[in-house]
């Protein structure tokens, strides 16, 4: 079988190399041993036993391989040793002891006939000890034995010879690998490894499946393009961390629709061919079933006699295909081994056993949790009338138990099959017709945040409706249709829908479907800016709402209604009603009006500024949203955007990208939501790769999180490599993809000025300090469009109030960096106004003005105080891992001649004292090696220090080094003696 490419990376090896590694260095020191190393197929031996051999031949170790190979019952002996004593022969260092072990030579021309007695053998395998042994003492030797479990008996005979007889004494090391998953219970190669690891200079190395986060590092690392998250996510699942399957997986990626790549397939089936008749029938069986199937049921679809069927599993198991389970189950060892397997099926053997196991699983009685598995099964034996009444009992237990997603693919499954089953066959009863179906399935889909399908769903439920359509609900799918438009910002279309549904029913006599057309109207006329109607329509609902009793959309309109006081959700008013509202529908059971109620609750603290207050209203509503099952509707998305984002902003780093690792495990398909945070942590920390993962998030259908954080992320990014075009250009498209079809700007508007505006005053600044006004032009009137953008924005936020404390930091720091574009870097009252305003706790935020601070200040010449604000910049860069920060800080510190330490001599300071040491030598012209015979290091650590001696004082050349040393009084003239 194929292994992985030598030319895909190591991932994920690093304990099993650096234990091989150990290995290898006893080996040269004379303290050797052999190593079986174990795995799966595929896993990943060959790729680490490669690896490990360039670094044995890079330390002067002579490497030499010899493989094992399948050739039946008919195999050549002693194949490997051959293959090794050819590489030998052809070293002319080996020479010598080859000559003096001629009786090894027979293996390479002379035949094998006689070596066949007892005596003969003898002499070959002590020849064989002997020149291994004496090649060693020329130079240290890995000895590679690839797979194993393919050797013949005198290979395997000669191998136990030579661990056995000490052979490893000398500086030699053996490394051999077989596949675990090969060695069935009569195996030959069994009882050797059972002795061999009983021989104190053996041990035993198991390379395990990788775990999936290593396997997603590969899959990344194998394809120089950018994919998809879920082409990337669908490949790790089925890979199941074996690297071979992962690899066959992705190149199949262009070439195939679904279903196991066909070269990958035949390797699979290999091992199944091999299996008697019965096997592959039970098998076969066991594949229909799914990854796993229980002993009776298999029993009882396979139809065979108890001991046959017992034979047949002894067999599967024993060849490691099936795997036995505690709870009387089997299963495949491998998915894709399954998936194969099923492929080989012809069409009406499958169809009939999916059947065998529908009629099965029925006759136990209609169990909720078995409805999904016998949907499966009746829908590929295509009797589609029982998988329809199935896949809705199914749908109905993924309701009861939480399961969104799962719901919706179930209802989705029965839509599907709806108009193949007569009327006559279909289930019956209150909310069974395709409409209302088809309305339950857009809900789930909401839920599940499946955003794009909750309206195509919702649409095509819209299309279902006939003309003598109830008019409740018509007016419910239109008020859903409308919901589900706002949460893809259609939102004129959204209010259309919603201003019908509210026109379909009467007001009076109250209901519960004119409320909830109301309640949707009124966000969908808050949206698009029809702010009278929004709150003459609340007002009425609520006091409908009230009458009613209808506790959940009061707490829904309450949350509306907390916008319009003066300053929304930030404000006490706001606060109460989100209070009330919580409350209202906790106590109702909706678990979606209540995230609505806590996710406000939380914005309006982060608003305020109110950071650490913001996270316990974020921790109650993900713990909530787990409850009900909701993680992925798109509140809680947005609250799980909002903790990772406070984590990000108070400096916990570290904290931020495990958070955001565990919740795309979770989420995996969250997109932004998951990951922005994170990619803003690691451009931060000199990650530029974060670019180009921001920029994978704009692939597919607009999603309004990723393409914030995408702006974010390629918005700074241009602007930290000097690109002020790129970034002008990254901050104008988000807002314009931002804009919603009213016109309003996103309120990261602010924010995102003022990281192009950082580009753009580096340009203009640059071309006016040489002394190019007229170039410099056209960017400070770009400048100033950007800053009058950002006071716009920060003076009418997202409901026509000012921002809050982060929006406010914002504009002040695009008005310092305005003013740098405008007039120079004397700004200095500019970027103090700046650095208070980010003090509400965006910790590097507030680094980065620091450090434009510093700049103003050192322009300014206030150098005492310049050093102060560096010294705060670089320790706030240590603590956070910020290396361009600190890169940028370190430059300032040099170029300003600034004290790194408080009280210290600006110069002094910024050499270490090993540094003053070989400046002292390096004025008087010494080199490298004398410098460093003086100080007793070796030249080569000099040059490192004189590098970074050039690169601190911002010279070119070691004389002007010494000049800038003497002008600065960093060096002192040595003293003259006279005669």
């Amino acid at each position: 079988m194929q292994q992985a490419s030598s030319a895909a990376p190591v991932v994920g090896r690093d304990a099993e190399l650096s234990r091989l590694s150990g290995v290898l260095e006893r080996a040269r020191g004379g303290e050797a041993r052999a190593v079986l190393l174990a795995g799966d197929a595929g896993v990943g031996k060959t790729r680490v036993l490669d690896e490990v051999g360039g670094q044995a031949a890079a330390a002067g170790m002579t490497v030499v391989t010899g493989h094992c190979v399948d050739l039946g019952d008919v195999g050549l002996p002693y194949l490997p040793f051959t293959e090794i004593l050819g590489v030998l022969a052809a070293d002319e260092r080996f020479a010598g002891p080859l000559g003096a072990h001629p009786v090894v030579e027979r293996l390479l021309g002379a035949g094998t006939d006689s070596v066949r007695d007892v005596d003969a053998r003898l002499r070959l395998f002590e020849g064989m000890a002997g020149l291994l042994a004496e090649v060693a003492q020329v130079a240290p030797l890995l000895l590679v034995l690839e797979d194993l479990h393919w050797a013949d008996q005198s290979s395997r005979d000669l191998l136990r010879f030579l661990l056995g007889r000490g052979v490893l004494r000398h500086r030699l090391a053996v490394l051999a690998s077989y596949r675990a998953d090969d060695l069935h219970r009569r195996h030959p190669l069994r009882p050797l490894l059972a002795e061999l690891i009983r021989l104190p200079v053996v041990e035993r190395l198991e390379l395990r499946p990788l775990p999936d986060s290593d396997v997603d590092r590969l899959v990344r690392a194998l394809e120089p393009r950018p994919l998809p998250d879920a082409t990337v996510r669908r490949i790790v699942e089925r890979a199941e961390g074996n690297a071979f399957y992962a690899e066959e997986l992705l190149a199949a990626t262009d070439t195939e629709s679904g279903g196991v790549p066909s070269g990958l397939a035949d390797v699979l089936l290999i091992r199944f061919e091999q299996l008697s008749e019965t096997a592959q029938q039970v098998l076969r069986t066991a594949a229909v079933a799914g990854r796993r199937v229980e002993h009776d049921l298999l029993r009882e679809a396979v139809g065979l006699p108890e001991a046959e069927l017992e034979s047949a599993l002894r067999e599967a198991v024993g060849r490691q295909l099936l795997v036995s389970g505690d709870d009387d189950t089997y299963s495949f060892r491998h998915a894709l081994a399954r998936e194969a397997v099923y492929a080989d099926l012809l069409p009406g053997e499958r169809a009939r056993l999916h059947g065998a196991f529908a009629r099965l699983l029925a006759g136990r009685g209609h169990l909720a949790e078995s409805a999904a598995e016998r949907a499966h099964h009746y829908r590929e034996s295509h009797d589609l009338a029982e998988a329809l009444a199935a896949s809705l009992e199914a749908a109905d237990h993924a309701q009861r138990v939480g399961a969104p997603a799962e719901e919706q693919r179930h209802l989705e499954a029965a839509l599907d099959l709806w108009p193949a089953v007569g009327p006559e066959a279909r289930p019956s009863g209150v909310g069974v017709d395709r409409v209302t179906l088809t309305l339950r399935a857009s809900a789930a889909a909401a839920h599940a945040g499946e955003l794009h399908r909750a309206v195509s769903l919702s649409r095509s439920a819209l299309g279902e409706l006939g003309q003598d359509s109830d008019s409740e609900l018509a007016a419910r799918v239109r008020y859903t249709l409308a919901g589900n438009l706002m949460s893809v910002d259609s939102l004129t279309a959204a209010f259309a829908y919603s201003s019908e549904a509210l026109a379909m029913i009467p007001e009076d006599p109250p209901s519960r479907t004119w409320v909830w057309a109301a309640a949707t109207h009124v966000m969908a006329a808050r949206y698009i800016g029809e702010n009278d109607t929004a709150l003459k329509v609340a007002r009425r609902a609520l006091e409908v709402a009230e009458e009613l009793r209808a506790t959940d959309a009061q707490a829904d309109l309450l949350i509306s209604l907390a916008g319009f006081d003066g300053g929304g959700r930030r404000s006490p008013e706001g606060r109460e009603r989100l209070l009330k509202a919580r409350e209202l529908a906790a106590r109702s059971g909706n678990a979606a009006v209540e995230l609505r109620a806590l996710f406000n609750l939380a914005m309006g603290c982060y608003e305020n500024g109110d950071l650490e207050e913001c996270v316990p209203w974020l921790t109650e509503g993900l713990d909530r949203a787990r409850r009900a099952g909701l993680l992925s509707s798109p509140y809680p998305l947005e609250m799980r955007y909002l903790r990772l984002l406070v984590l990000q902003v108070l400096g916990r780093w570290d904290e931020c990208v495990r958070a955001a690792a565990a919740d795309a495990e979770v989420l995996p398909a969250a997109g932004g939501y998951t990951v922005g945070p994170a990619l803003y942590v690691a451009l931060a920390r000199g990650d530029l790769a974060a670019a180009d993962r921001a920029r994978a998030l704009l692939e597919g259908p607009f999603d309004w999180m990723a393409t914030l954080v995408s702006g974010i992320v390629l918005t700074d990014a241009a602007a930290l490599l000097g690109d002020p075009e790129d970034a002008v250009r990254w901050m104008r498209s988000t807002v314009t993809a931002l804009t919603d079809e009213a016109g309003t700007r996103p309120y990261v508007t602010v924010r995102l000025a003022a990281l192009a505006l950082s580009a753009v005053a580096d340009a203009a600044a640059g071309l006016r300090m040489a002394g190019d006004e007229a170039g410099a032009r056209p960017w400070t009137d770009t400048a100033t469009e950007l800053v009058e953008l950002a006071r716009t924005m920060a003076a009418y936020g997202e409901h026509g109030t000012p921002q809050g404390p982060e929006g406010q930091a914002w504009l002040a720091r695009a008005e310092a960096e305005w003013v740098r574009a405008a007039s120079g870097p004397d700004a200095v009252a500019a970027w103090a106004k700046a650095v208070t305003a980010f003090g509400y706790g965006d910790v590097y935020e507030r680094a980065r003005c620091r450090l434009r601070y510093a700049e103003a200040l050192v322009a300014a010449g206030h150098r005492e105080e310049a050093a102060a604000e560096a010294r705060e910049v670089r320790e706030t860069a240590g603590l956070l891992g910020a290396s361009l920060l600190r890169e940028q800080v370190d430059t300032l510190i040099r170029r300003g001649r600034l004290s790194d330490r408080p009280g210290g001599d600006a110069g002094a300071t910024v050499l270490t004292a090993r540094e003053q040491d070989v400046l002292r030598l390096l004025a008087l012209g010494h080199s490298n090696r004398r410098i460093g015979e003086e100080l007793f290091i070796s030249g080569k650590t000099a040059s490192v220090h004189v590098s970074n001696i050039l690169a601190k004082l911002g010279a070119s050349s070691r004389g002007e080094a010494v000049a800038i040393a003497y002008r600065e009084g960093l060096i002192t003239p040595e003293p003259t003696t006279s005669d």
